[in-house]
């Protein structure tokens, strides 16, 4: 494994189902990202892009092959193995996941309450200056239903940066979002992943953003593969 690698992923299988109803959703995936890596995956509806996702940030238990994040071997790991590699990763998705209940700050400190180790005013301080980094110093006292979409996703943003984790894993962060809302959000993940030096696996359909990866891997039908070669006008 490269000293830098912070994914690597050796001739992994994945399934679905048991008995006859079992299938295959991933087949010999081999990939591996640097530390500090903006690596974006594209690729159709339903070929296994979110599927990879979930298994990278411990989210299910991946079957078989070899699947290390940060050095640690994921695949076959029991819940508490797995509830520890989680504690590396900050998670952005499409829907923000945000607790309706909570205001924008509770909802960036949850996320470091799992740690332990902070008091509630670091947690407080933490948490305002992360809402402040995101450009939401303003609103750090509302809740999700008075936000819009892009802040939303933006309190979403706060809250997987706030741990300073080593990975960050996005599924189409942008896809409930307009034109300039999605690129203000990713632009914000790019600028705040690489001040902290972390790594960031993004999946989308969105072209409009294809431009903040170092690095653009296709995935079709399971596979890893090149992308299909842009048609002529």
């Amino acid at each position: 494994m490269s000293k830098e690698a912070a994914i690597v992923v050796h001739q992994l299988d994945h399934y679905f189902g048991s008995g006859q109803l079992r299938k295959q959703a991933l087949f010999n995936i081999n990939l591996e990202i640097r530390a500090g890596e903006i690596v974006i995956m594209t690729g159709p509806s339903g070929s296994g892009k979110t599927t990879l996702l979930t298994l990278i940030g411990g989210l299910r238990s991946a079957q078989s092959g070899s699947l290390k994040v940060v050095g640690h071997e994921i695949c076959g790991a029991s819940e508490n193995q797995l509830v520890r590699a989680r504690r590396h990763n900050g998670y952005i998705f499409q829907a923000h996941n945000l607790h309706g209940s909570l205001t924008a700050l509770e909802n960036v400190q949850m996320s470091l309450e799992v740690h332990g180790h902070l008091s509630k005013q670091q947690r407080y301080y933490r948490a305002s200056e992360m809402l402040a980094e995101v450009g939401l110093e303003e609103r750090t006292n509302y809740y999700p239903a008075d936000l819009s979409g892009g802040q939303k996703q933006r309190v979403a943003i706060a809250r997987a940066l706030v741990s300073h984790p080593k990975i960050v894993l996005a599924d189409e962060p942008t896809a409930a979002l307009d034109k300039k809302s999605g690129r203000d959000v990713v632009d914000i993940m790019q600028n705040l992943a690489k001040e902290q030096g972390c790594t960031i696996l993004l999946v989308t359909h969105d072209n409009r953003i294809l431009d903040i990866a170092d690095r653009i891997v296709y995935m079709e039908d399971g596979r890893l593969s090149k992308p299909p070669a842009p048609e002529a006008d």
